[in-house]
């Protein structure tokens, strides 16, 4: 259910350009990105209903804000201007935490009073890039990390100490240290200035350590249910391999192996396993583990040993999947996988590959992620193909009056396919005026109805539903 107090609209949304549906009302928003989906995955089968936001305001618990001067020497922080350089001056944000953009304001009103200069990219002069705040969604914890050009730092005690005294509530303060001529926000050097140097947040009943580093989604209170989700259509038992591929920091995996019966994160980052490995000792998962590899080849590696996985986990970058780490989960041949993308583009394009290779789409729901951005993500149950696994049954001679297409497959096979996949009961009228739209021919009594009767249409959920089962059997 979505419930939302007062539609509002963002004074800078020209100037900005982050939120490109500023123009919708969220119920719209929502629509649109169902709508969206549904155009570009309906082919594999029904897509549910898209799940967003109770108030889709204010959900970033991760802020960044970039600094520099106008050319009357004013300090500004905020966003880059779309497709440009140029700073838009952010007191408040409309999808930020307003704590996080407090605390950037505070900071920017200290600069001056310290003497320092925000950093020009194109002198090389200054000495703040960045800010970037994270604040724990359930934990309230606060970190902030101050993105310096260089690593010395004058009167850095006294300015953590007038920052602690304008916002107590932060947790932790750390300098990063990024001297290089680049667009990445963060370099490679951290020093903690203040507390422990990360935060802990908990998401689904685990607790994450969350440092300047890691990785950890943006909008905890919608990845909570993308997880939630992902979970659910992993089917655990409580007996299960689980291969949790792209695993980052563990969150999925971690998650995961409450009703697993073993979880293996997969990821080629070795700062992120080390994270993954701390988080699974924090939540005492014993369960699972973590190897620091590329996952399509360690999963090839275990198809090669004879070894296998019965759900895998992949949740890709937006460039989505390649088809070498698609074709290893074909040779790993999990019983499930779990899809949970960040682009429905590059989704559809890797759907095509999996289901023309042994798997089908079993389910698939967008989340909203992102409200007022064009971004949604989908999360997608694929389960292998069994062709032993459809019923066998006696055909009547009317059934066996088919075209060369028809002869795929019969009614009672399209039947038994749409019931056992969608939980529908379709009939043979219906399933007869599908194949119609479709070209495949007919026989008249099989769509007529009574002279005088009405003749019922196909609902679009069961023509759907239909149009699935057709091409399962290579009809269409």
């Amino acid at each position: 259910m979505i419930v939302i107090a007062q539609e509002k609209r963002c004074p800078l949304a020209k100037k900005c350009g982050g939120c490109q549906l500023q123009n919708m009302d969220y119920s719209r928003q929502l629509k649109f990105k169902q709508a969206q989906v549904e155009k570009l995955l309906g082919r594999f089968g029904r897509v549910g209903r898209i799940i967003g936001m109770e108030n889709p305001y204010h959900y970033r618990h991760k802020v960044q804000a970039a600094f520099g001067t106008t050319r009357g020497g004013k300090i500004v922080s905020g966003v880059y201007q779309s497709s440009s350089h140029r700073i838009v001056n952010v007191d408040s944000c409309m999808i930020e935490d307003e704590k996080a953009d407090e605390i950037i304001v505070t900071i920017r009103n200290l600069l001056p009073k310290f003497k320092f200069r925000p950093y020009n990219e194109d002198t090389g002069s200054g000495f703040l890039r960045h800010v970037l705040i994270r604040k724990g969604y359930n934990s309230g914890e606060i970190l902030v990390v101050l993105v310096t050009a260089s690593a010395v730092f004058p009167s850095k005690n006294n300015f953590v100490g007038a920052l602690l005294k304008a916002h107590p509530e932060i947790t932790t303060v750390v300098q990063n240290i990024n001297s290089k001529h680049t667009n990445l926000v963060l370099g490679d050097t951290d020093k903690v200035l203040y507390g422990n140097g990360y935060i802990e947040d908990s998401l689904c009943g685990s607790t994450f350590r969350i440092s300047p580093q890691s990785f950890y989604q943006i909008n905890p209170a919608q990845t909570e249910k993308l997880y939630s989700l992902a979970v659910e259509y992993a089917g655990l038992t409580g007996k299960e391999r689980v291969i949790d591929a792209y695993c980052g920091t563990g969150t999925i995996g971690i998650i995961a192996s409450k009703t697993a019966g073993e979880v293996i994160g997969a990821e080629l980052n070795a700062a992120a396993v080390r994270d993954a490995k701390a988080n699974a000792k924090i939540n005492n998962a014993e369960n699972i583990r973590f190897i620091c590899a590329d996952a399509g080849q360690f999963m090839r590696d275990m198809a090669a040993a004879g070894e296998r996985a019965d759900v895998v986990f992949m949740d890709p970058p937006r460039a989505g999947s390649d088809k070498r780490f698609l074709s290893s989960v074909v040779t790993l041949a999990p019983e499930r996988v779990v899809y949970i993308s960040c682009n429905p583009e590059t989704l559809e394009r890797d759907l095509r590959y999996l289901t023309k290779n042994g798997y089908a789409v079993t389910k698939m729901r967008p989340v909203d992620m992102f409200p007022f951005t064009h971004h949604c993500e989908v999360v997608v149950q694929l389960s292998q193909r069994k062709p032993d696994a459809h019923i066998d049954i006696d055909l009547d001679l009317d059934e066996l009056d088919v075209t060369a297409a028809e002869a795929k497959a019969t009614y009672q096979e399209i039947k038994d396919y749409v019931f056992k996949k969608f939980g529908l009961n379709v009939s043979s009228l219906y399933i007869a005026q599908t194949k119609t739209k479709y070209g495949i021919i007919e026989r008249e009594n099989y769509y007529k109805g009574k002279e005088g009767h009405r003749v019922p249409n196909c609902p679009k959920e069961k023509e759907d539903a239909i149009t699935d089962a057709l091409r399962y059997f290579k009809m269409i």
